[in-house]
């Protein structure tokens, strides 16, 4: 067999914590408490995820052939030499627990129970059998992305609606743009107490810490996250990205002087462009986003090749903390393209 390389205060979402628990108090807390969390704060039972477990031969017949009359049971051919293996296993366990018991997931080590991956004709990995009613129904070969796991299993049993973690991430998210920091962070911890490795979840408790100034706890954030985190998934996490982007933001604004004497400087010095890119990055500091923008593009405009383009390099570096959808981002978007363009 091969190793085949393959991809304010309204309240928070109440159905979402009353089902998954949530232990934030209100204020700051330590970052330990968000990010050593147990795994999954609901009790077992009807819609809850099956443990994930690791079979021999002898147990295939019922955890897999009796067990697929109930449920579709997918059976992940692995081996421990396999890389793709490694990166499809975490994704494929996410994916599946979030159809919230509706599949069941096992695990099989071929080189320790080769027999049934041989009687199958598997002849390479990692390798995804779906069993249904007593049969093999479907298969994937290979390393995949999260969308297209929910996908295959979505041809199993139907869409699965709405997910109730990304759409807490989402409330999460709405409750920190307007300014509900206490209320956001309990959503992040609900959210953590069933996915402890859930990477938005976790950027977005350190943004919080960073954004209400406590950088050093919002740095803890950032490294409590392996480096090898999206692992498999093509492409760094958009929220992640940007916690990284706003912490060097904040190291940098850290290194400023003070802000009014800056804007004293580039009142009586027009083209004193360093002095207005350390402006830029002392609004940015103190949430003044749009002064944050327009400060970099008046550099531009004055001298566009400055600092090797270190202007637009660094309005780039601010659209990435602040995020893509961010209105501020928006806006300076079409100023920076008008500009390029025109």
């Amino acid at each position: 067999m091969s190793d085949q390389n393959s991809n304010q205060d309204r309240p928070a979402n109440a159905g979402f914590s009353a089902s998954f628990g949530n232990n934030y108090s209100g204020g700051q807390a330590s970052a330990d408490q968000f990010l050593n969390v147990p795994g999954s704060a609901g009790a077992p039972g009807a819609g809850a995820a099956e443990p994930v477990l690791d079979i021999s031969t002898a147990q295939f017949a019922a955890e897999v052939i009796d067990a697929s009359r109930s449920k579709p049971v997918l059976v992940d051919f692995w081996a421990p030499w396999c890389g793709p293996c490694k990166q499809l296993g975490p994704i494929l366990e996410k994916t599946v627990a979030a159809m919230r018991g509706k599949v069941k997931l096992v695990k099989m080590n071929i080189d320790d129970h080769p027999d049934i991956a041989g009687q199958m004709g598997i002849q390479s990995i990692p390798a995804v059998v779906a069993f249904v009613d007593g049969r093999p129904k479907d298969a994937f070969m290979g390393a995949q992305s999260e969308s297209e796991i929910r996908r295959f299993l979505e041809k199993l049993i139907g869409p699965s609606g709405p997910d109730p973690i990304e759409q807490a991430l989402q409330q999460a998210e709405q409750l920190a743009s307007e300014g509900a920091a206490s209320q956001a962070a309990s959503l992040y911890a609900a959210i953590l107490q069933e996915d402890p490795q859930n990477i938005s979840a976790i950027a977005g408790m350190g943004m919080i810490y960073l954004e209400t100034g406590d950088l050093e706890r919002a740095k803890a954030v950032l490294d409590s996250i392996p480096e090898d985190a999206d692992a498999g998934t093509g492409a760094e996490n958009p929220k992640l990205a940007s916690l990284r982007a706003a912490i060097e933001l904040a190291e940098q604004a850290e290194e400023l002087g003070d802000t009014s004497q800056l804007m004293e400087k580039v009142a009586s010095e027009p083209d004193n462009h360093q002095a207005r890119f350390d402006l830029a990055l002392a609004f940015n500091a103190s949430g003044k986003r749009e002064e944050a923008a327009d400060s970099l593009l008046e550099i531009m405009r004055r001298d566009r090749n400055w600092n090797e383009d270190g202007a637009r390099t660094q309005l780039l570096q601010f659209f990435e903390a602040w995020g893509a959808t961010d209105p501020v981002t928006i806006a300076a978007r079409r100023k920076l393209s008008s500009m390029l363009f025109s």
